[in-house]
């Protein structure tokens, strides 16, 4: 999605030694329909390759409305949509048409440059319908910034899931808990689904150097101390971490190698050069991405 407006996540200062930052984000109602944001924070940019991270409702529309992202550039990044409730059409400037569901993975690479709407399918909009989700960008390595962009959709059976000792677990992206996804990120990354039964415990892979949990639903306990829904909490690299459900939960485990380098971010460019988004800026101006089959409006450069 575009670069919605919304204020800046609270990074409160964290009551143990087991949590190194947490992070509440803020909602922001944008008609009807709240986002929370939590990353990028003044407290934490990144966690591992993540530099956005965005849920999305859960939030209702009535009938004939949804949501409606006009067409809108990126660079330098990945976009990964992930939905608990609802659907959302993508269509992008490579001809891409796909309708995203529950449990399935949209991945678009944006690389040099790429142009995409999202919008609620014209059959969800006959009804009252419901959307939860969560909409995260991935920072590209430098070497792949520049790439072509891309777009690969995964269904949600495609995706391993593990079930036993009162946890759910579905891995998104990359490799952990014992399992491989057949969504491979440009650099190493961990992304993860997992539903908890009250008192179930679950140990965060100690390999992934950056890594954090999203309290999606429910509360955890980690070290003594309780964190509610809501919360990214983000951890040291190498310390063991052990979290058990206090409430039945879910949350989301994510995280990866530590980006080679400072990403600068704005609007919804992402690069390793202030100067290579000042270009991006430009063209965008000057009607230089290309164009997005089907629709006739877009959102223009923010002043």
């Amino acid at each position: 999605m575009s670069w919605l407006p919304a204020s800046d996540p609270e990074c409160p200062a964290t009551p143990d030694g087991a949590v190194e930052t947490v992070i509440v984000p803020r909602a922001h109602d944008i008609g009807g329909f709240e986002v929370r944001r939590a990353l990028p924070s003044v407290g934490r940019k990144m966690v591992g390759p993540f530099i956005f991270w965005d849920q999305m409702g859960p939030g209702e529309f009535v009938t004939g409305t949804g949501v409606d992202v006009r067409p809108h550039p990126h660079i330098g990044l990945a976009t990964v949509t992930y939905l608990f409730e609802g659907r959302v059409m993508h269509r992008d400037s490579l001809g891409t048409e796909m309708e995203i569901t529950p449990g399935a993975v949209n991945w678009m690479t944006a690389g040099k440059g790429i142009a995409h709407s999202e919008r609620s399918p014209l059959a969800a909009r006959a009804a009252p319908h419901r959307l939860y989700g969560i909409q995260s960008w991935i920072a590209l390595p430098k070497a792949q910034e520049e790439r072509a962009p891309g777009f690969d959709h995964y269904a949600a059976g495609e995706l391993p899931a593990w079930s036993g000792e009162g946890l759910d677990i579905r891995l998104i992206v990359g490799e952990g808990f014992g399992m491989r996804s057949p969504v491979r990120p440009a650099s190493e990354t961990l992304y993860a689904d997992i539903a908890l039964e009250p008192g179930a415990r679950l140990g965060l892979p100690r390999e992934t150097e950056e890594r954090a949990v999203y309290v999606l639903e429910g509360s955890i306990e980690i070290g003594g101390v309780r964190h509610e829904a809501g919360r990214l909490l983000v951890f040291r690299a190498g310390d063991p971490i052990a979290l058990a459900a206090v409430t039945a939960s879910r949350i989301l485990v994510l995280g990866g190698a530590a980006m080679d380098g400072p990403r600068f971010i704005w609007w919804n460019f992402v690069s390793s050069s202030k100067e290579r988004i000042e270009q991006a800026k430009a063209d965008w101006q000057a009607g230089r991405f290309e164009a997005v089959p089907g629709e006739s409006e877009f959102i223009p450069l923010p002043a």
